[in-house]
């Protein structure tokens, strides 16, 4: 560990005149794992390819970054030689494996060829052979036939397993991970984790693994480096970044990512509100805080209250004995058409005023509920009551009603948002529905208002979405599903893609304006943590079914089911994860 791997002096990297990364300086020891962690736009990528010699040409790079065992400049070398260095000595983990792989190669074909490149292994055949032994070592079910099988044919977890096989398979002194785990479920996040972390330690490798997940942090690495705009503002061993940060961004970074503590009006705490927070108790200390209290959260000033409840109305949304097949291509000719159950007989009740959580891995069925819920798909059996219409069966226009008392916000807004429409259109389109009788003038002023509450500028009426950040353009959406004033908002993992700040000022502006408009909230989400924070009643979702369903507090201290179980002890939560180190 005493053994200099890399050296990195005065690394910058500028557009033309504008500065993106600025006199970045590290070193790291042999088999030492350090996170680089920073918001959307800091840096981190940028620095990591640069390592590779993979930024775009229009990029200029200055610096010094020396690899151990090789004297050139990693940052001036010839491509020639980062070819060889690129998958032999130093490799990556990418955070889409999709389109990282080759998607008309075998994936067996995809591992052997790494080593073939790089002659570790001159014959196909043992190349071959070795690839299988490689899937297996990243825990891929049955390799042999994995290995024979093209990337769209595995599952986002089996791919991640390949990139990692990939990566290790020439032994590489240095393995950087740029977000591998942030489109993953929880449960694969936790195996994939666990994977690299088992891989690294196994061959001795260094670790640069880059996140805005500071959970992730402290569950893989030993030492930390903070990226705010380009710069390195914070770095040091992990217990002392994380329990007396002395930059403003940091404590910033571990307020908003601190999904247990809250401010003295049960918001979470954002960049402006971080000063009033408290770090947690990193180590034994924190074991000992988490014993004291009988194993509830560790006692400090603001820690995470209950939702704020709204008194629960009648019953505003019933399911009862809900399923939905669907139908695949006829495998022969005369054959029946294959069947794929995505609900099977589900049943549950919100009432009014209430928020209710539904969790559960890809491929449970949340989305497929959501949409029966919203009158965009039909159930196949069973009966959907929402806000008095009754879903199965009825016609587009027999849900004029409903479109008006439920309204959704998508995980994606720059897919959900017209690219050709300005922001007072895109949020006063819902406004021209039958039945909404506004002029020009008063839709207008409608918009200026929802704008203003979703903290928006007013002139943001005028620019385009892609004129936005990530965070902005979910205000956007916001703004759009409650210009109507609906009884039911429907949040299809809202938060998912976005950075740990920007994540806390929606989540904040969500528990608002569901309280200022006693709306009733299904959120939807595979992050455990956010929901418990938001919601007061929960269902777990399996395979189309409710395996679980109660209160919050309820089910994630004291899991009835397995499944429920498995869910909750994957999630990283930052608290626990601090605890341990």
């Amino acid at each position: 560990m005493s053994e200099t791997l890399l050296e990195v002096r005065n690394l910058s990297i500028s557009a033309g005149s504008k500065a993106l990364v600025q006199n970045i300086e590290f070193s790291m020891q042999r088999g030492e794992r350090i996170g680089l962690i920073g918001e959307s736009g800091s840096g981190k990528s940028l620095t990591a390819t640069s390592l590779l010699g993979l930024l775009p040409e229009e990029l200029e790079v200055n610096g010094d970054a020396r690899l151990r065992g090789f004297d050139q400049n990693l940052l001036r070398a010839p491509d020639k030689l980062m070819r060889a260095l690129r998958g032999d000595e130093i490799s990556m983990v990418f955070q889409e494996p999709l389109t990282a792989l080759n998607p008309l190669m075998r994936v067996g074909a995809q591992v052997a060829e790494v080593m073939l490149q790089h002659g570790k292994i001159s014959h196909r055949l043992a190349a071959t052979k070795r690839s299988i032994e490689l899937l297996a070592s990243v825990k891929i079910p049955d390799p042999e036939l994995a290995a024979r099988a093209y990337p769209h044919q595995l599952s986002g977890g089996q791919r991640q397993r390949v990139m990692i096989a990939m990566a290790l398979a020439n032994n590489p002194q240095l393995l950087l991970c740029d977000e591998p785990t942030t489109a993953l479920d929880v449960t694969v996040q936790r195996q994939v984790l666990e994977l690299v972390s088992e891989q690294v330690r196994e061959r001795g490798t260094g670790l640069l693994f880059i996140t805005h997940d500071l959970a992730v942090v402290a569950n893989m690495c030993s030492r930390v480096l903070v990226l705010n705009q380009g710069k390195i503002v914070e770095q040091g061993d992990l217990d002392q970044v994380f329990s007396a940060p002395t930059h403003p961004y940091t404590r910033a970074l571990l307020a908003a990512s601190d999904l247990e503590a809250t401010d003295e009006r049960g918001r979470l705490f954002t960049v402006s509100t971080a000063g009033a927070y408290r770090p947690p108790v990193v180590g034994e200390a924190a074991e000992n805080a988490v014993a004291s209290a009988g194993g509830d959260e560790i006692p400090m000033m603001g820690a995470a209250a209950t939702p704020a409840q709204i008194p629960a109305g009648k019953a505003l949304i019933e399911v009862s004995e809900v399923s939905r097949i669907y139908h695949r291509a006829r495998t022969t000719l005369w054959g029946p058409r294959p069947e794929v159950p995505a609900l099977d007989g589900i049943s549950f009740t919100v009432r009014s005023g209430e928020r209710l959580g539904i969790v559960g891995e890809s491929g449970s069925g949340k989305s497929t509920l959501l949409r029966i819920l919203a009158g965009l798909d039909q159930p196949s059996k069973g009966s959907v009551l929402v806000a008095g219409t009754e879903v199965a069966g009825a016609k587009e226009r027999d849900l004029v009603d409903l479109r008006k008392e439920l309204q959704i916000v998508f995980q994606d807004p720059m897919g959900s948002l017209d690219p050709r429409m300005r922001v007072r259109d895109i949020v006063a389109e819902p406004l021209l529905i039958p039945g909404v009788n506004l002029n020009a003038t008063e839709r207008s002023a409608t918009v200026s208002r929802m704008l203003e509450s979703v903290g928006l500028e007013s002139d943001s009426a005028a620019r385009y979405p892609h004129q936005f950040s990530g965070g902005q353009r979910q205000r956007i959406s916001i703004a759009r599903a409650l210009v109507n004033r609906p009884r039911i908002l429907v949040a299809d993992e809202p938060v998912s893609a976005l950075d740990v700040s920007v994540r806390a000022q929606v989540l904040n502006l969500l528990a608002d304006l569901v309280e200022e408009n006693e709306l009733t909230l299904l959120f939807v989400s595979h992050d455990l943590a956010v929901v418990r924070h938001l919601c007061d009643k929960v269902i777990v979702m399996k395979d189309g079914k409710i395996v679980e369903a109660g209160n919050t507090k309820q089910i994630y201290t004291n899991p009835a089911h397995p499944y429920t179980a498995e869910l909750v002890a994957s999630s990283l939560n930052l608290r626990e994860e601090l605890a341990r180190v």
